[in-house]
């Protein structure tokens, strides 16, 4: 008996599977968001998925990841700022670190720019960028933490 189903027998695509088994059971938009972001590589651009990978083979699972990232990221865009708010808050409060450490270490970071995925138009970039660092502030603020490394300085 084979080890995993062959394509035929799934019944599905890649993108299917993905939003079906995964996507689906992370509970915020900005959470699968940071996942899909995750699975690409920073060294060539291309997304990866070891799981998917076996299944639907490299090239087609990269384009259900990156469809899926395209997806994903206009729906942030797409949100209302009182629910990108909810949704923000709600994925750090998911984070091992609290929300203030995170929004004050993301804002000295820029990590949430890492997020955006590489074919969003200049405009869309803008915005997520204006958006993150408008909501992390106000997070930061009414999360007020002392900075996690002794001696440093908080950035504004």
């Amino acid at each position: 008996m084979p080890r995993f189903k062959t394509k035929g027998v799934l019944d599905r695509d890649p993108l299917a599977d993905l939003w079906k088994h995964t996507l689906s059971r992370i509970p915020s938009v900005y959470g699968r968001l940071a996942y899909l972001a995750s699975l690409r590589d920073p060294n060539s651009g291309l997304y990866r998925h070891h799981g998917l990978s076996l299944v639907f083979g490299r090239e087609e699972s990269g384009r259900a990841l990156q469809d899926s990232h395209r997806q994903v990221f206009l729906e942030w865009l797409s949100l209302p700022l009182p629910a990108k708010s909810s949704d923000l808050t709600a994925y750090l409060t998911g984070l091992e670190d609290g929300r203030g450490i995170v929004a004050t270490t993301w804002l000295r970071t820029g990590h949430f720019r890492n997020l955006i995925p590489d074919y969003a138009t200049r405009a869309q970039k803008a915005q997520f960028r204006h958006e993150s660092e408008t909501l992390l502030q106000m997070i930061r603020n009414a999360y007020a933490v002392e900075s996690p490394f002794p001696g440093s300085a908080q950035s504004a």
